[in-house]
């Protein structure tokens, strides 16, 4: 071989090896890039996926919420669903206790009143099987929530704001009061 085809040779050798050099370092770049990107797009997916995973456990947070208050309501329907005719009930109540207090001499009208008594005592039985109580209140602590105060009283015997006289009962059903008792109280 001469020299000029031995350097001919050496040159594309060495215009080989650069090509090959380049490409290398190409194909490192090429490699880095697509590293970069396949972090780039794990951080994102990861940053999506802690979003989703906090809405979902928002929504299954509040469908609990939903859950709970729906039951709520299902038992406070159930446990008061008898209030409006309870209410409407009591000035009955209230007309059977004023029958009552009437007196009667013959004995015909004993018989009458003890008639009434006896259906008197069997609608507060059955409306107390149905949860309604009567509020206790001569001697009790005056409260607005329980009773409603119609006139103020000077009285020494008692405390001051002490229920001294009640006017007109009142009912509560369960935990919940359908009419307050009408009430004097002690200054």
């Amino acid at each position: 071989m001469s020299e000029q085809e031995k350097e001919n040779l050496d040159e594309e050798v060495n215009t080989e090896a650069q090509e090959d050099l380049t490409e290398e370092a190409e194909a490192a770049a090429e490699a880095e890039t697509a590293e970069e990107t396949e972090e780039q797009d794990a951080e994102k997916l990861a940053a999506e996926l802690a979003d989703l995973n906090q809405r979902f456990l928002r929504v299954a947070a509040d469908f609990e919420n939903y859950k709970r208050r729906t039951a709520q309501e299902k038992d406070d329907l159930l446990k008061y669903s008898n209030a409006k005719l309870m209410g409407e009930l009591l000035p009955v109540l209230d007309n059977f206790q004023l029958a009552l207090k009437s007196p009667g001499d013959s004995p015909e009208v004993q018989n009458v009143i003890k008639g009434v008594e006896m259906i008197y005592r069997q609608m507060v039985q059955a409306l107390e099987q149905a949860g309604m109580s009567k509020i206790e209140a001569v001697g009790q602590p005056f409260d607005p929530k329980l009773h409603e105060a119609i006139m103020q009283v000077e009285d020494d015997s008692v405390p001051e704001d002490t229920v001294v006289e009640e006017l007109r009962a009142g009912y509560m059903l369960k935990e919940r009061v359908i009419r307050p008792s009408m009430v004097k109280v002690s200054k």
